[in-house]
């Protein structure tokens, strides 16, 4: 997992592999490293390197969402696997989290946000 930063209010977090109970201390010690870091207003995962996500997984994206809600930061996932997607269906989690099919479809929106900035993002 690494955490790299390109536009200086955003933290990329790209897990890699397997997200699993095994692992998921590192994601979750990772973002929560991220939100409640001062620097960022914007937290994106990119999860094209992720194999498979199990509930463990499934349950520090969750929880991150919540902590970045209540800091009132944006929390994005950006280009997930179909064989990640399909939890993401099933639980639903994919009507309650911003996810994008690609990195530049979610820089889309910080350009636009930045062209219109009485837009605002809602979470569930």
């Amino acid at each position: 997992m690494a955490i790299a930063t390109l536009n200086p209010k955003l933290s990329i977090v790209r897990p890699t592999g397997q997200v699993n109970a095994s692992n998921a201390v590192e994601l979750d010690r990772q973002l929560k490293s991220a939100i409640l870091s001062d620097r960022y207003s914007t937290v994106l995962v990119d999860m094209e390197q992720v194999e498979s996500l199990d509930s463990a997984g499934l349950g520090i994206l969750v929880s991150a969402l919540r902590l970045a809600q209540q800091r009132n930061q944006r929390f994005s996932i950006c280009r997930v696997g179909d064989s990640v997607r399909i939890i993401f269906e099933l639980t639903q989690l994919d009507q309650a989290m911003e996810i994008f099919d690609s990195y530049e479809a979610f820089l889309a929106t910080l350009t636009n946000k930045a062209e219109n900035p009485s837009r605002t993002m809602a979470f569930a």
